[in-house]
């Protein structure tokens, strides 16, 4: 099978061992994404633009995500990111799961992670 990896370069992949994205077996498999701002919108956007960017790299985009997972420390700043997701997805909605966890930092609101179809 052949992989292709998309590297963003942030130093977080070198200091814990990962790549933004993997191509294989006919999907694009983005890792967890935070992004930077001041409030959980903010950072959902910045995030979709990261991913947006890997996608695009990968040879695929936003409109052939497949799967979304949402993580958010706190579950009730999930609603205020929705219209943000849906402009984003617009009319292919992916499947999705949202679960409330603890993140890497305290700063970040909200991580998403994507399966996208390859090409």
């Amino acid at each position: 099978m052949t992989m292709k990896r998309v590297f963003t370069g942030s130093p977080f992949e070198e200091k814990i061992g990962y790549c933004r994205a993997v191509v294989a077996g006919g999907f694009v498999h983005v890792a967890g994404t935070v992004g930077q701002g001041d409030d959980v919108v903010e950072q959902c956007k910045a995030a979709l633009t990261t991913i947006s960017n890997a996608l695009t790299e990968a040879g695929s985009d936003l409109s052939k995500t497949v799967r979304v997972t949402y993580y958010l420390p706190d579950a009730a700043e999930f609603e205020p990111c929705w219209p943000v997701l849906r402009e984003a997805f617009g009319a292919n909605p992916p499947a999705a799961t949202m679960i409330e966890a603890n993140l890497i930092d305290p700063k970040f609101r909200i991580e998403i992670e994507v399966t996208a179809l390859a090409g």
